[in-house]
């Protein structure tokens, strides 16, 4: 009797994978399918994205597949790459991310860069040179500080966040950035923990919640069903955090001490007629994101 010889299955290289799943999640509405593919794929091989083109050829084994495949189903129920890999730039910096934290977006660069340009720089060791404190409110992955800290290391930091576990992951971030001598954590909901006592600031920053809790499920899944509410919801109106914050941080301000915020896309009329109400502050500026919207609020406690 005849033999057959056993037919072997397709032999699955980088490329070939590649171009599948781009294709794969294509077909399935996913966002930057070709980047997303090469950033699971690069997850799953435990590569960079660079070596995923030096490797082209190489064949993947079974329990690479198997894990690849996984990953790709997390992606499918809409689930952030940055929470399937762990992991989202910022500020040309990586930091880890879990579902207790929100994910760093590109507009938030914005308020870091605002920050920056009031913070002076004592590369030339200047012995007069005055530290400054800043203080950020609702810290999260610890993004925002942890980029100050790393571009202007001379100056004193202090985060807080009411989540314990998102404290923890910004110091696990600190710890990663070599940074953590330079910042204090502490567990804080706004101002609530803070004395009339304690010595003011000269920077109060702060990324907080500005949806409309309504809208919340309106948005795309991978945001509405997998970030952390808490650090989404802006209360009835999206203002509630904003308004909280602008009311309470001239009282921890030193004079001419600046405020930034960062706000909705369309909220600067109303966030500008609470500045005013209040006659607090002084030099109010806003600042455009990349698409042109209004994205920072930047304002400066008045001198007595």
């Amino acid at each position: 009797m005849q033999s057959h010889s056993k037919i072997s299955a397709p032999e699955w290289t980088i490329l070939k994978l590649l171009k599948w799943s781009t294709s794969y999640f294509q077909s399935h509405n996913i966002d930057s399918p070709r980047v997303t593919a090469e950033i699971l794929l690069a997850h799953a091989l435990k590569l960079k994205k660079i070596d995923l083109y030096l490797r082209y050829d190489q064949p993947l084994c079974s329990n690479e597949l198997a894990v690849f495949k996984a990953l790709i189903q997390r992606r499918l129920t809409k689930e952030p790459v940055a929470y399937i890999v762990g992991v989202k730039e910022f500020y040309s910096m990586d930091f880890a991310v879990t579902s207790d934290v929100l994910i760093p977006r590109p507009e938030t660069e914005h308020l870091v860069e605002a920050a920056i340009a009031l913070l002076p720089d004592n590369s030339g060791s200047d012995f007069n040179f005055e530290k400054k404190r800043i203080l950020e409110l609702g810290t999260g992955s610890g993004a925002i500080i942890l980029s100050l800290a790393s571009q202007r290391p001379e100056h004193i930091y202090f985060a807080s966040d009411r989540s314990i576990k998102a404290i923890e992951t910004a110091k696990r971030n600190a710890r990663q950035h070599n940074l953590d001598s330079k910042i204090y954590f502490f567990i804080c909901n706004w101002f609530v923990t803070l004395n009339d006592h304690i010595r003011p600031f000269d920077i109060i920053i702060s990324n907080p919640p500005y949806i409309q809790t309504r809208t919340i499920n309106r948005l795309q899944p991978e945001i509405y069903k997998y970030e952390p509410v808490m650090a989404l919801d802006g209360g009835e109106d999206g203002l509630c955090c904003l308004r909280h914050i602008i009311d309470n941080a001239h009282d921890y301000l030193n004079p001419g001490g600046s405020l930034l915020l960062e706000i909705g896309y369309d909220q600067k009329s109303e966030v500008y007629k609470i500045i005013d109400s209040r006659g607090k502050y002084e030099q109010v500026v806003f600042i455009k994101d990349y698409s042109g919207n209004y994205r920072v609020v930047q304002m400066k406690k008045k001198r007595i």
